[in-house]
């Protein structure tokens, strides 16, 4: 009898413990879309990442180019020759590669420029969560937008207004 007492006493305290908790959802991807400096950010990022999309396109272009002159004349290359330019074309298709992988690969240029440019507003967006997480005592904050799927969420819950208030954006 004692331990039947003993476990509805727990269960008990832990269903009010579960019930006390405080949290509150925002939408980060709503919150950055509504701040000026990071729709700059975003569109300083897109005139890079078009740029070196346009130089890498236009090199692919030149190197389809030379396959092609390549194809049309190789019957009539001396083997030596032949050779020399299936080099050259591996050479031109491998630098072709590395400029792809230093622009977008992981940690490329666009990586870094990313960190550069959008980083920074992120971090504001994260300490305005934080600094209201603290002074309205939340327990937690779940973040709605891409990375958790939330399949109900109460609206008045979601504070992604008030960041924005804590931002000074309107």
């Amino acid at each position: 009898m004692k331990k039947i007492l003993a476990l509805a006493l727990s269960t008990l305290v832990l269903v009010f413990a579960a019930m006390s908790q405080r949290y509150a959802i925002v939408d980060s991807k709503y919150i950055l879309d509504r701040m000026p400096e990071y729709k700059e950010a975003q569109k300083k990022l897109d005139q890079f990442s078009e740029q070196w999309q346009k130089d890498i396109d236009d090199k692919q272009t030149a190197l389809d180019k030379m396959y092609k002159n390549f194809e049309a004349e190789q019957v009539m290359l001396s083997d030596e020759l032949k050779k020399k330019r299936e080099n050259e074309l591996f050479l031109r298709e491998k630098e072709l590669r590395d400029l792809q992988r230093r622009r977008f690969g992981f940690e490329g240029d666009l990586f870094k420029k990313r960190q550069e440019l959008v980083k920074p507003v992120q971090d504001r967006v994260y300490t305005a969560i934080q600094k209201i997480a603290v002074n309205r005592q939340y327990d937690f904050i779940l973040d709605k937008s891409e990375g958790i799927t939330i399949i109900f969420a109460d609206p008045k819950l979601d504070r992604s207004e008030d960041v924005l208030k804590e931002l000074g954006v309107k």
